[in-house]
């Protein structure tokens, strides 16, 4: 079995994974990690020296790539990769996703304290970041949403968000 961690960036998708793998004695993959591995670009590279769309279709193959291949895993995604190239499609077909939901308010608290180490929001002011993410959620919600699974992650710990996925995975999707 394949289990995919989705959602925006600050929701906890490779904290998560990392824990739930380690649970499962499964092994973990970072898609951002692995992608930076066979490019050998950091993403802020990749995407200032090829752009976006290279970037995406990099992502997409190498997303098929980690899904094609015969073994379990626990794999975490970049925010945007359910949007594009069909990506969702592809994880319906051959993973159990969980979505990991954040309201507004919790993403937007998240990402202010790690501004620096994201590219694509350390120049926002606070208000500028909570309607940047407001705009992303929005924009993405209908991706998001058609994960097997939703997780709210308001005002629970790593642990606590742990536990619930283990009881669900044990309940609904253990042969």
């Amino acid at each position: 079995m394949k289990i995919i961690l989705l959602g925006y960036m600050g929701s906890g998708k490779s904290t998560l994974a990392k824990a739930l793998a380690s649970a499962l004695h499964l092994p973990f993959t970072d898609l951002d990690d692995y992608i930076m591995d066979k490019e050998k670009k950091s993403i802020k590279e990749i995407f200032e020296s090829k752009g976006e769309i290279y970037f995406r279709l990099q992502e997409s193959k190498y997303l098929k790539e980690l899904l094609d291949n015969n073994n379990n895993a626990v794999l975490a995604l970049g925010g945007g990769t359910p949007c594009y190239a069909n990506n969702m499609e592809l994880i319906k077909k051959e993973a159990v996703s969980f979505y990991l939901k954040g309201s507004i308010a919790t993403i937007s608290q998240r990402l202010r304290s790690e501004k620096q180490q994201r590219p694509l929001i350390a120049s926002l002011n606070d208000e500028q970041l909570t309607e940047f993410v407001a705009k992303h959620l929005f924009e993405r919600r209908n991706f998001y949403e058609q994960a097997d699974e939703t997780i709210s992650i308001d005002q629970k710990s790593t642990d606590e968000l742990l536990q619930e996925m283990l009881v669900m995975i044990k309940k609904d999707y253990s042969k």
